[in-house]
């Protein structure tokens, strides 16, 4: 698939969580192609699962996504994806997608879209920022997959950009091209890999410090047992933060990492068990 229609799609997703008698209430306006499906309640009325669609099925170049997400007091939000969000072969302008999500304090989000595929020559850019108030704390992970090897096409053209951002405490940025060889290749970069996946878990104030090592403890633990365990590990890059990351030559060994990893530290910071989005048992 190459660039699409030249002007590119526009879509604009506003998320408005509230408490309402023990009940988080979310309340969505989109514009455009990007919406999300009838709230769910696996868990009881007090945490808010939103499956988020794009209809379109990819991103090409031109193409412009936003989604914005405020969850007020108290309230406890899990969003997820269907399926992998695709960012095609571009004939050169960018596809943007951006995400903006706010967080008031005791608010607690888990963020969990299906992968990002990045297709050979695609021109693409994937922002993610997160604000949290003190007390409102966030899981999440992002999973970038390189070419479709699978069905012969590496990735051998093309670029994609990563920024991932936690404001005011934690930010990291990177820049994948087909051709920086060294990054894909150097045992100090992918090495040969053409999946990574980054979880994190964000507080809006320092963590404790026995909180904070029980998740790296939990993470690590989760690590050791599993095939994946040579190229994973769980570090803390600032008191708030902390993150999990994994290299792999598949996606789905890696997401089945990230999701016992999200288990695990579920429990371990809100005592809750490791329910699964309804839709990733369809």
């Amino acid at each position: 698939m190459g660039s699409g229609n030249p002007a590119g799609w526009r879509g604009h997703l506003r998320l408005q969580y509230t408490l309402r008698a023990g009940r988080t209430v979310g309340v969505d306006r989109h514009e455009g192609p990007l919406r999300v499906l009838q709230p769910l309640y696996p868990e009881g009325p007090g945490i808010c699962h939103h499956v988020l669609v794009h209809p379109p099925g990819g991103v090409v170049g031109g193409d412009e996504l936003h989604l914005d997400a405020h969850l007020g007091p108290g309230t406890h939000a899990l969003v997820t994806t269907p399926g992998a969000t695709r960012f095609y072969r571009s004939d050169g302008p960018t596809a943007l997608q951006r995400s903006s999500l706010v967080l008031d304090a005791g608010a607690r989000l888990e963020w969990l879209p299906m992968e990002a595929i990045a297709h050979p020559g695609c021109a693409a850019e994937n922002q993610l920022r997160l604000t949290l108030a003190p007390g409102a704390e966030a899981m999440g992970w992002d999973v970038l997959a390189l070419g479709l090897p699978a069905a012969g096409q590496p990735f051998d053209a093309g670029w994609y950009r990563q920024h991932l951002e936690v404001a005011g405490v934690w930010l990291e940025r990177a820049r994948v091209a087909a051709e920086d060889m060294v990054l894909l290749n150097s045992p100090l970069g992918w090495a040969g890999h053409t999946v990574l996946g980054n979880l994190w878990f964000a507080a809006g104030q320092p963590l404790e410090p026995a909180r904070r090592e029980a998740l790296l403890d939990a993470g690590r633990g989760v690590i050791a047992a599993h095939p994946l365990a040579r190229t994973a590990a769980a570090t803390s890059p600032q008191t708030g933060v902390v993150v999990a990351r994994v290299l792999a030559a598949k996606v789905e060994p890696l997401m089945g990492l990230l999701a016992e990893v999200r288990g695990a530290w579920r429990q371990a910071a809100w005592g809750l068990e490791a329910e699964p989005p309804r839709i990733w048992r369809t």
